[in-house]
């Protein structure tokens, strides 16, 4: 039988058991975006103001939509975490049941959303390119 202090069941896990994974995954997706962000603005930036034919162009090359998939991806599951924890924090019962399940099927619906528009214009471009 192993004996275990109540100092080392502790270490590692917040309050919630998952405090240590929650806090690396919000730093490790901080400093994702941090060179996501940057790269996405420069491609949006360059397909501002063009023709919906040009927008196309450039959103069908692979590099723009990976980086355009992985920005919103990663950003919205930061927005997430993030609001589920602010959420858990503040609200009781109920309602914060309701709230973490609306954030996180909001999150999942805008993820699905861009990733469907970013395969629709890719498919769009290669039918112009063919």
């Amino acid at each position: 039988m192993r004996y275990l202090t109540d100092r080392k069941r502790a270490v590692g896990k917040g309050a919630s058991g998952t405090g240590t994974e929650h806090h690396w995954y919000m730093t490790v997706s901080a400093w994702a975006l941090v060179f996501l962000v940057p790269c996405f603005i420069f491609i949006f930036g360059s397909a501002l103001g063009k023709s919906q034919a040009e927008v196309i162009a450039t959103f069908s090359h692979p590099f723009p939509a990976i980086i355009t998939a992985l920005t919103f991806f990663v950003g919205l599951r930061h927005f997430a975490k993030g609001a589920q924890t602010m959420i858990e924090d503040y609200w009781q019962g109920m309602t914060r049941k309701i709230a973490v399940l609306f954030v996180q099927g909001l999150s999942y619906f805008l993820i699905a959303c861009v990733l469907y528009a970013l395969g629709r214009m890719v498919l769009i471009g290669l039918a112009m390119g063919a």
